[in-house]
């Protein structure tokens, strides 16, 4: 799914609101994570997942193009943990109480 689906799935299921306010929305819970995650904060959404940066340190690689040792400048990449109930739905576990 990509963003745009997103925003036609959440208005069709939300006639009351305009598309163009369900984007805005989206556009905002999206840019407020990056944010977070940008200052070093985590962002939890319980159930869904934890979202955090990590920091990979310098180190000496490989050029998989030439074989050639190349130096990897240290970096923070994005970091994702699920929750609990989404990895139990993707194993298709029920965890409605059914």
């Amino acid at each position: 799914m990509i963003k745009s689906g997103l925003v036609q799935t959440i208005a069709e299921q939300n006639p009351h609101l305009y598309q163009r306010d369900v984007e805005n929305i989206v556009n905002a819970v999206l840019d407020e994570i990056t944010e977070a995650l940008a200052k070093g904060d985590r962002v939890e959404l319980r159930g869904f997942g934890a979202f955090s940066v990590k920091n990979r340190g310098a180190r000496i690689g490989r050029s998989p193009r030439t074989g050639e040792r190349v130096e990897v400048e240290e970096k923070w990449v994005p970091f994702f943990k699920t929750g609990k109930d989404l990895r139990d739905r993707l194993n298709g576990e029920d965890n409605s109480g059914n």
